[in-house]
Parts: structure tokens; C-alpha cells; sequence
């Protein structure tokens, strides 16, 4: 994932220490009902898609760009099915970041999926029942994405 430069700006000043940021998920479906997903450049792994918004944008409008700029597939945000506090990650060059990752569900409508910048290898449809070997976090993110329930939150706090 590309680092932002707001945040390299911030990074040149407050070196490895915690940053706390926002984060963004879509979990984007199709007319058929799959859902779109990206082979990442840095863990090749499959994963949903996300980032982080620049300052001043709005949340659904940095998933809808996200979505475009690494899938080359044009949607819309219809609704927020999850906000939880991650737990702080420390990267290979030692910076901590602690994300708020706020989920959307999202509509399909345009584009044909492709790899549409440098942090995706490959881009995909899958069906629900058919998904690839996915981290537990895009897996809870799609169920919740498939509800009808209230957005979920977490109640409990970090120890």
C-alpha cells in the first residue's frame, strides 16, 4: 500500500511513533451478488479493498475512490455496516499506525474489473460461497456487509 504523502509529511516530524488514522473498507458487490476483491502487491494475499482518506475527504467518497484506483470499477456507497478501533500495527520500517476502520457496503455500477494501479496484482469477482483464502478481517467484513443488521461496533475497549 502506498503511503500516502500527508502522511509522509507527518512521518518526517513525528518519526516511528503510534498514528492514529483513519481507515477506510469497501466491500463492493456486483449485480450477481460477488464481491470484489484484490491480490495485494505487498503480502500477495487476497484481501477486500481499502485505504486511507486524504484530509477533508469524506469517508464514502474515499471508498468509491479507493475502489477505482486499485479495481478500475466504479461504484457507489450504500451504506456503513462496520466501525471498530484496530488493534496498532508496527510496519517493517518500524512506524505504528492504529486504524479506525469505518466499512461500507457498496453497489457496482461501472467499469470492468482490472488492476488499475501498483498495489494490487491481481483483481477479482468472487461468489460469497467460492471466496479465496482471505484474512479474518475481510472475512467479518463480508458477512457484515451481507446483513441487514445495524452497523456493528465493538463495545469493548483495549487493554
Amino acid at each position: 500500500m502506498a503511503t500516502p504523502d500527508f502522511i509522509r509529511t507527518i512521518r518526517a516530524s513525528a518519526g516511528h511513533q503510534l498514528l492514529w488514522l483513519p481507515g477506510i473498507t469497501a466491500i463492493v458487490f456486483d449485480d450477481d451478488g460477488r464481491v470484489l476483491l484484490g491480490r495485494r502487491t505487498d503480502t500477495r494475499q487476497w484481501s477486500v479493498i481499502g485505504g486511507i482518506p486524504e484530509p477533508g475527504e469524506q469517508p464514502a467518497a474515499c471508498a468509491v475512490r479507493e475502489v477505482f484506483e486499485e479495481t478500475a470499477v466504479r461504484c457507489v456507497a450504500e451504506r456503513v455496516v462496520l466501525v471498530q478501533a484496530l488493534q496498532p500495527v508496527t510496519y517493517p520500517n518500524r512506524d505504528v499506525c492504529q486504524y479506525m476502520d469505518i466499512t461500507f457496503r457498496c453497489r457496482a455500477v461501472g467499469g470492468e474489473a482490472r488492476v488499475n494501479d501498483d498495489e494490487s496484482l491481481e483483481v477479482a469477482w468472487f461468489a460469497v460461497d467460492a471466496l479465496p483464502e482471505l484474512h479474518e478481517f475481510g472475512v467479518f467484513r463480508i458477512k457484515q456487509a451481507m446483513s441487514d443488521a445495524p452497523t456493528w461496533f465493538d463495545s469493548t475497549t483495549f487493554s
